[in-house]
């Protein structure tokens, strides 16, 4: 799997901007507008720091893909996001190795509609695919 790309962290947060602000006391700036992605109901905010990227994801209520990761771990960094030129195919090669797709393909507003996907590893954790190319 040479060709995934490590694009964001992800980091599991209650309060957006709380985290925001503490982020950038830590030198991290915004690389994007808080954006909000009504299929998942989260919040989402891209920041970067010495060339490190890190999504912070919030959820709007308890009905959002997230809450019930808050509730357990809190605010904390939950998956690596990989950049891929082939989501279907790298999708495909980490299934072969024992990671499980948690949901199917969808469009990110995050990141410019590319496709991504959430896989679980029982030895990793989860991780995220990230189609490398816009759609259309």
């Amino acid at each position: 799997m040479d060709h995934l790309k490590i694009h964001h962290i992800g980091y599991l947060v209650k309060h957006i901007d709380k985290a925001a602000a503490a982020f950038k006391q830590l030198g991290y700036a915004a690389a994007s507008e808080s954006v909000w992605d009504s299929h998942r109901k989260i919040h989402i905010l891209f920041m970067e720091k010495d060339g490190y990227r890190i999504e912070l994801v919030s959820p709007a209520d308890n009905s959002s893909v997230i809450s019930g990761l808050i509730k357990k771990y809190k605010n904390s960094p939950y998956h690596i996001c990989y950049e891929t030129p082939d989501l279907d195919a790298a999708l495909a090669a980490l299934a072969s190795t024992g990671f499980t797709a948690i949901d199917a393909p969808a469009p990110a507003p995050a990141l410019q509609n590319r496709r991504v996907v959430f896989l679980m590893s029982p030895f990793l954790g989860m991780i995220e695919l990230l189609e490398n190319r816009l759609p259309g």
